[in-house]
């Protein structure tokens, strides 16, 4: 079974898919599905229902408590190892980015055949070298 991380930029299309400004929402919902079927395994850092809280109070305050409850009740497993805060400060080092960001990176690094899926144009670009990383409108799971 693939194993995703899914940084705040794919989990936020899950709360706004109406939004036309969140392209590849459809790409982002399928993948949730997929995980709630037990078809896709997924394992997050432990920030991420920080992060996606921080963005959707800013964009939708009225939203924000009953979105936060819903992504909180997916209890998605998260990954606490020291080797993968390690991991995520030499990737902000090496890419100019902030460990909020290269975190979710270093969970996918550290977990066996896991892959990052991120729709963050300017982080992929920067960190695809380094592989086991996917742009969410191009990320295909094998159990599809």
């Amino acid at each position: 079974m693939t194993t995703v991380v899914l940084d705040a930029s794919v989990i936020i299309k899950w709360v706004f898919a109406d939004r036309a400004e969140e392209s590849h929402s459809f790409q982002a919902l399928q993948i949730l599905q997929l995980i709630n079927e037990s078809r896709l395994g997924v394992v997050q850092p432990p920030h991420w229902l920080a992060e996606a809280a921080a963005v959707i109070a800013r964009l939708d305050p009225v939203r924000a408590r009953q979105a936060v409850s819903l992504l909180y009740a997916l209890e998605l497993p998260i990954m606490t190892d020291v080797e993968v805060y390690q991991k995520a400060c030499d990737l902000s080092a090496s890419l100019a980015q902030h460990v909020f960001d290269t975190l979710y990176h270093a969970v996918a690094l550290h977990e066996s055949g896991a892959m990052l899926v991120t729709a963050d144009e300017r982080y992929y670009r920067k960190a695809h070298r380094i592989g086991r990383i996917a742009m969410l409108k191009d990320f295909i799971p094998s159990s599809i």
